[in-house]
């Protein structure tokens, strides 16, 4: 599996007191960090996440990249609800801490939740278009993941096509492991929309294409039956289904390939018995036909007699 070592950036805005998502949106960031920690962790034991704000009075460290999952709560329930974000800033802090990593074999990566407009009015001067897109290509060079994770007020404004294009720079046309996952209000809570997203590497293959992937928007193939999503389920409105599906499908399928396995391993004991029975046989009569002729002059003889 991949180890990488992640920086997870919480917006900690006066937006995130919104209660659109359920409990509220800064819960709800909370629930989705511990989601992906667990991902990440999981997926490789030795791989690491760590944790920042990106307002208040500035983007803050709250934890560097740990296997601690407990610091990771730790710096949660720290964390201040205050003032606008600072976008820019935060990914080029994020992108400093990763730097510093312990183990330099850990592929660096940065989650971005984010839930704010980006307004030029209270944000940063680094929040522009021209200045976010320049910031993308340096992690390119840099060889730094970003994903983003877009909901409330960034799905709804300029904010989108801003974080489109960055994907795009960063990870080129196709994205490239780079992941944009835009999650619009529902009854479910958002770490579980963020499951069936590349972003927790838990919904099967990731797919090529990163750049401007629409989250829980895009359930399955396109076309056939359910709307276009996989199973014909609508991942949003019953993600605990969905995973269910998925999981009975994949078992389905290990039985299957096992089922395959054990046919082709007694295919060739099959044809080596056969060609046992088929020689014993053949010796038999061989046997059976030299028997015979050893009689036939004894019975001519008597006829003779």
């Amino acid at each position: 599996m991949v180890l990488e070592a992640t920086m997870i950036v919480v917006d900690n805005s006066e937006a995130s007191r919104n209660g659109d998502y359920l409990p509220n949106r800064f819960s709800a960031q909370s629930e989705a960090a511990s989601l992906i920690f667990n991902a990440k962790t999981s997926s490789n034991p030795e791989s690491a996440v760590g944790l920042m704000s990106m307002a208040g009075t500035g983007p803050t460290v709250l934890n560097t990249p740990t296997t601690n999952f407990g610091a990771i709560l730790a710096g949660l329930h720290e964390t201040k609800i205050k003032g606008h974000i600072r976008l820019g800033t935060a990914i080029s802090v994020a992108m400093l801490a990763l730097k510093h990593r312990a183990n330099k074999s850990q592929r660096q990566r940065v989650v971005v939740l984010i839930c704010s407009e980006l307004d030029q009015k209270f944000g940063d001067k680094n929040d522009t278009e021209k200045e976010l897109v320049k910031l993308a290509k340096k992690c390119k060079k840099n060889n730094v993941s970003v994903d983003f994770v877009a909901f409330g007020d960034a799905t709804e404004s300029n904010t989108k096509s801003i974080l489109e294009k960055f994907i795009e720079a960063v990870g080129g046309p196709a994205g490239e492991g780079n992941y944009l996952a835009v999650i619009p209000p529902g009854p479910g809570l958002l770490s579980d929309s963020l499951i069936t997203t590349p972003i927790v590497n838990m919904g099967g293959d990731a797919g090529v294409g990163g750049s401007g992937m629409e989250g829980v928007e895009t359930g399955g193939a396109s076309g056939g039956g359910g709307g276009g999503f996989e199973f014909g389920v609508d991942p949003a409105a019953d993600p605990e289904l969905a995973m269910a599906l998925r999981m009975s499908m994949e078992e389905e399928q290990n039985r299957l390939e096992r089922e395959r396995r054990a046919r082709e391993e007694q295919e060739p004991q099959s044809a080596d018995r056969m060609e046992t029975i088929t020689e014993e046989g053949q010796g038999q009569q061989s046997t059976s036909g030299d028997g015979t002729d050893s009689k036939q002059p004894r019975v001519e003889e008597d006829k003779q007699e």
